[in-house]
């Protein structure tokens, strides 16, 4: 069933529809490579080209008896096609319809995906450079390390967005393939011309070499794609929620008027839409897994991968594409909140400038071991006592001894942690053009 969040130009896609008209569209290719090949009559052809279509239920009545979906749907679109339908599927077998249809599938529900990344893509780059210089908090194992900027945050997504769509494309190529080489993939009964000129036709590349399907390692590739994307997503948006806790405060996804967060607490506002982002990325990672496991089929091929990829496929793209729009909503209404973020930022006393401290003692001539020590020693009494840890440096004479108050005070300047932050962006954005 699908989804109630699908979009409809992905859903049609999937669409049982879209799946026999993509079945006739490459039998039709089949028959006009078949005819101007001379292997056929030219007018058979242009009579099925003609005439031939298709009722869903009439297959799936016929379905019910034969136990075979291409025999179902061939002899549906025979009724139609009158005497001509004779030469309809002459040759193949049904993995060369079944395979190469889904090659075109797979390629459009990537084409949806491929701009739903760019869109993303836009809306991550729009709030980085919002947000270029708000200072706030970096952490590293949930604890407070050093200062950085929101926009340097959002700026790494955005490169990380870009090599999903890197790999999509990549992916998209690799399944953009063909067969029509027939029961075991020997030409037997067509030349490998005829597989050419179909997927010509189609705007597919031919399979250099096919066993009875074309092989599942490009599927796979297809949906780890797919996957790593979701995972890139979750990742987002797992920071979106760790930044939403009460305690900390700093960004919130959108809250919508009339919206409710909790039948119990009317005052909840919860991350549902990141929350829902993270749950469906786990069902892509099941899936990628699953296309791994159609990889090894017995010997020419076997029926195993079949049922399986009924339910990934269309499964995954829906869900990637619903993924990558919500986050799209969620990134360009997100709520940022600078002053909590400058607040968590002092929550630490200052303890967070210690690195900078310790490289300028360094600088100085004392030991790393020493300055370390120095440092670490006021670093702990301003969590022990709760003290402004600027404060104690200035008071230890250890320290005065070496480093000036001017150079002390240097040391805890958020322009100087941040000095670097354009040239970030220009490695990240260089080769990108800015929106208009």
């Amino acid at each position: 069933m699908i989804p109630r969040y699908t979009n409809p130009a992905m859903g049609a896609i999937w669409s049982d529809q879209r799946r026999y008209e993509t079945w006739l569209e490459v039998e039709l290719a089949a028959t006009d490579a078949m005819a101007d090949a001379g292997v056929i009559p030219a007018a058979a052809a242009a009579e099925l080209r003609a005439r031939a279509s298709f009722d869903i239920a009439r297959i799936e009545e016929i379905e019910q008896v034969t136990q075979h979906d291409v025999i179902a749907f061939t002899t549906a679109v025979a009724e139609h096609a009158g005497p001509a339908a004779r030469w309809l599927h002459f040759g193949l077998t049904s993995s060369d319809v079944l395979d190469t249809a889904q090659a075109l599938q797979m390629r459009q529900a990537c084409d949806l995906i491929v701009k739903d990344l760019a869109e993303a893509l836009d809306a991550v780059r729009a709030r980085a450079e919002e947000h270029r210089r708000t200072p706030m908090i970096g952490r590293t194992h949930g604890v407070h390390a050093e200062p950085m900027t929101l926009g340097v945050k959002l700026a790494l997504w955005y490169a990380e967005l870009q090599r999903d769509l890197d790999r999509v494309l990549r992916a998209r190529e690799v399944i953009s393939v063909g067969k029509i080489s027939g029961a075991v993939g020997m030409f037997a009964h067509l030349d490998p011309a005829i597989e050419a000129k179909v997927c010509e036709r189609l705007g597919l590349v031919p399979a250099p070499v096919s066993s009875q399907v074309i092989q599942r390692d490009r599927h796979a590739e297809l949906l780890t794609a797919l996957a790593i994307t979701a995972a890139s997503l979750e990742k987002f948006a797992l920071e979106i929620r760790g930044l939403q806790k009460t305690e900390i405060g700093e960004v919130e996804e959108p809250f919508g008027k009339g919206q409710k967060g909790s039948s119990a607490m009317p005052h909840k506002r919860n991350p549902i839409g990141c929350e829902q982002i993270t749950g469906l990325a786990r069902l892509l990672r099941g899936n990628a897994h699953a296309a791994l496991e159609n990889i090894a089929l017995w010997h020419e091929r076997d029926i195993s991968h079949s049922s399986v990829e009924r339910v990934i496929l269309p499964d995954s793209f829906i869900a990637l594409d619903h993924m990558l729009r919500r986050f799209t909503r969620i990134v360009r209404g997100m709520v940022v909140y600078p002053d909590r973020m400058r607040e968590n930022l002092q929550r630490s006393r200052g303890v967070v400038f210690s690195g900078t401290v310790l490289l300028e003692l360094a600088r100085r001539g004392i030991s790393r071991e020493q300055a370390y020590e120095w440092v670490q020693r006021n670093a702990m009494r301003a969590f022990h006592e709760q003290r402004d840890f600027k404060t104690l440096l200035l008071e230890d004479a250890d320290l005065t001894k070496v480093l000036s108050r001017d150079e002390i005070e240097k040391a805890f300047d958020l322009n100087e942690h941040f000095r670097n932050v354009d040239a970030i962006f220009d490695r990240v954005f260089a080769s990108v053009p800015a929106a208009v």
